[in-house]
């Protein structure tokens, strides 16, 4: 490793709160945890992705145990599961600007619609490689846990503020009207158009939103949130 690359990693983890456990302790780890697989080196962040996903789960539940003993099981279970994520990731990715540190190859690199993913991957991978440098979950929470309480509080304020289609759900399901349906089409072949599907919701034969969004899946909370938009005055807010 280059003393550039290792300067810029210390920065990196610098930028996240986080001094190395020991001053001579290699960061190859984390080298590994952001060199994508598309960079075609000898390594990649895939192991360390994969075991950061565990440790990622554990990290959140222990948060969750911490600073919201009075959940449920069920409310934790569905809190933890915003706190962990692919969006949530992509957006800590993001905050953190790990785009930067991150080794990657020219096809990956023209991919403006997977962007995302490979933030998300990143910070998993990431997690991964802290667990293994300091050997404990230290520094995952003092990474983590700022972010995890700000937007904590936002979900908790308003559970459905990344999830419309379960909020559309909830309502029409509170007003008997039955469940929501939604209609996707593809209206353009360029694979990073971020309005490459276009997606209409119903609810019987009653037109209540329309959307657009980069996948299908998106094209659908997008219509979803647009419904809402219209059903305000109904739903008193």
């Amino acid at each position: 490793m280059t003393q550039e690359r290792r300067d810029q990693l210390q920065s990196f983890l610098a930028a996240l709160g986080l001094t190395p456990p020991s001053a001579d302790c290699s960061l190859a780890v984390l080298d590994e945890a952001l060199t994508h697989t598309s960079a075609g080196l000898a390594f990649n962040h895939e192991r360390l992705e994969f075991l950061g996903d565990a440790v990622l789960r554990l990290a959140a539940s222990e948060f969750l145990e911490r600073h919201y003993p009075q959940l449920s099981v069920g409310q934790s279970s569905a809190l933890r599961a915003q706190l962990v994520s692919d969006r949530w990731l992509a957006e800590l990715g993001e905050r953190c600007q790990i785009e930067a540190l991150l080794r990657i190859g020219p096809t990956a690199a023209g991919d403006q619609a997977g962007r995302a993913t490979l933030r998300a991957e990143a910070c998993e991978a990431v997690i991964g490689a802290l667990y293994q440098l300091w050997g404990n979950l230290e520094p995952v929470h003092r990474w983590l846990t700022p972010h995890w309480q700000r937007d904590a509080a936002q979900w908790e304020a308003d559970p459905n503020r990344h999830n419309w289609k379960s909020a559309l759900q909830e309502w029409s399901q509170a007003n008997r009207q039955g469940l929501p349906q939604y209609s996707s089409r593809e209206v353009s072949q360029i694979h990073a158009d971020p309005q490459r599907f276009h997606c209409e919701v119903r609810l019987g034969d009653a037109l209540l939103g329309e959307g657009r969004g980069g996948s299908r899946r998106l094209a659908e909370q997008d219509a979803a949130r647009a419904a809402l938009e219209q059903l305000k005055p109904a739903r008193g807010s």
